[in-house]
């Protein structure tokens, strides 16, 4: 089979607890951010941009997200605090992916970020490629006006993930996916 499609017949997410040092290196880095930007962007417009968290700064994201929840739970535990003090350490990378979609007058926002979400994919497809496992999440600072500052973005952005990078400490087992006959149909059927 082609190496192209046995690449993306045997990608897998991991966790980002399984990812582990080595990471990508700036020149692996570097292909990643440009793979990453070569997704289709009806218009050129480049809704999305990359925040890059790695070393000691995957530390500072976490304290200052652990600092909002200890603002808002005065009774919140230590090991909760922990848990938002590691967020972005436990993989070597992480990259933010910050989506930028605005009204325009030909695009559609929703195209906007269809092509945001395409560049999380690649981010994803790349480290696969490259020997690494990658892991696509959100969770709630992503859906936090104070959180996503704290991380740097503006009032007009979002963000649409943070896919953890590094290596695997195990190969991924495969999850069980939706039957074709289930999701396919044709039309005129």
């Amino acid at each position: 089979m082609n190496p192209t499609l046995d690449l993306l017949l045997t990608r897998r997410s991991v966790a980002a607890a399984l990812l582990v040092a080595p990471g990508p290196d700036a020149e692996q880095l570097q292909t990643l951010l440009t793979i990453a930007s070569r997704v289709p962007d009806h218009g050129k417009l480049a809704p999305w941009r990359f925040i890059v968290f790695e070393g000691e700064s995957r530390v500072e994201a976490g304290r200052r997200l652990a600092a909002i929840a200890a603002a808002r739970q005065p009774d919140i535990s230590e090991a909760r605090l922990e848990e938002e003090r590691q967020r972005f350490a436990k993989a070597p990378l992480v990259i933010a992916v910050v989506g930028r979609a605005a009204e325009h007058v030909k695009i559609p926002v929703i195209e906007q970020i269809y092509s945001a979400g395409a560049v999380c994919l690649n981010l994803e497809i790349a480290a696969h490629a490259m020997g690494f496992g990658a892991c696509w999440l959100t969770e709630w600072p992503a859906y936090d006006a104070e959180a996503r500052a704290a991380l740097g973005l503006t009032d007009a952005e979002t963000i649409v993930g943070f896919i953890h990078i590094g290596t695997p400490t195990l190969k991924p087992a495969d999850r069980p996916r939706p039957a074709l006959e289930d999701i396919v149909s044709r039309f005129g059927d």
